[in-house]
Parts: structure tokens; C-alpha cells; sequence
């Protein structure tokens, strides 16, 4: 069953992307806190969103999570709409093969038709076989001919002591994204 997301499913979902970052090699880089998440799912202005899958438990207990998907919006300029990006999606060993992946990649794909967003991306590192052969399956088109670059840390500090003018601040920020919403 794919559900959205409750407060109570933190602590699972935090688990998960800890179990994902390890498979992916880069257990150093999931440094985010229960509370991060917590606020980012739940706070008062919401930025990114997630789905559960979970099993029925054993007679009488209650469902298990076993996968995740955490997605946001993102924009189009050439469409003129927004999309949903994924950032995460993630089904425990145990119970890959199940068809909870593609279940959240279904329900997010519904989320996109039924609210006419034009695209449905997310990355994939390029030694992940298995993911890759399964995006492949369902239809997924590699993007070759584009390259993620990411800015964090030193440079990305180095850069905004550049900027010049008035200054961001995050209540206009918000402000922002609240009229966006």
C-alpha cells in the first residue's frame, strides 16, 4: 500500500535514508536529524514531500514501512508548468522485488497527470544497474546530454559572499513561497 506520509513515519523514513546513503557509498553524507525532516514534511510551510510503502503487518499488527519516496516541485520554464522531482526513493532489501518501487513511482506519476505537471525527474548514479535497468523498464529516458552541478560547502559560501544588492532574507523568501502555494 503507498500512503502519504504521517509525523509518526519520521523515524522510519529517517532510518531508510540512512540504509540508502550506505548503499550508495556515502554514509558520511546523510547528516540530516530527525527534527530537519520533521520540519521540512511537517513544519509550517512544507517544501518537500514524501510517500510510504508499507506491508501489512503479521495478525493483528499494525502496517510496516519498507520504502519511501521524498519528492518536491519543481518548474518548467520551457512547459510552463511545474513538475515533481524525486529525490529519494528507497525500498528495504527485504522487500525489494514486491513492486513497491514502481508503486511509488506510479502514485507520484498519478500526482504529476492529475495535477497537469509536465515532468516527472530524478537522478540516478551511474553504477546503479539494477535502479537503472528498472527506470528503464518503466519508460525513464536517460538525460544524457545534461550534467548535475552542485555547489556546497566552501565554494557554495565563497559564491554567495559575492552577491551584491539587497539580500534574500529567508522571511521574504517565504513570503515567496507562500504566494507560490
Amino acid at each position: 500500500m503507498i500512503r502519504s506520509a504521517k509525523p509518526s513515519d519520521v523515524p522510519a523514513i529517517h532510518t531508510m535514508i540512512r540504509e540508502l546513503a550506505a548503499y550508495e557509498r556515502a554514509p558520511q553524507e546523510a547528516k540530516a536529524t530527525e527534527e530537519q525532516l520533521r520540519e521540512a514534511l511537517f513544519g509550517a510551510h512544507p517544501a518537500v514531500f514524501a510517500l510510504i510503502a508499507e506491508e501489512a503487518g503479521g495478525a493483528g499488527e499494525p502496517a510496516v514501512p519498507v520504502g519511501f519516496a521524498l519528492w518536491f516541485r519543481n518548474f518548467s520554464t520551457w512547459t510552463g508548468t511545474h513538475g515533481v522531482y524525486l529525490e529519494d526513493l528507497y525500498v528495504t532489501p527485504r522487500a525489494r522485488g514486491g513492486g513497491h518501487g514502481k508503486a511509488l513511482l506510479a502514485e507520484l506519476a498519478r500526482i504529476c497527470v492529475e495535477r497537469g505537471y509536465a515532468r516527472f525527474e530524478w537522478s540516478v548514479l551511474d553504477w546503479n544497474e539494477p535502479a537503472i535497468g528498472f527506470y528503464t523498464a518503466i519508460g525513464a529516458e536517460p538525460m544524457d546530454e545534461w550534467t548535475v552541478r552542485r555547489l556546497s560547502g566552501e565554494p557554495l559560501r565563497a559564491l554567495a559572499a559575492q552577491a551584491g544588492g539587497t539580500a534574500v532574507t529567508s522571511d521574504s523568501l517565504n513570503e515567496a513561497t507562500s504566494l507560490s502555494n
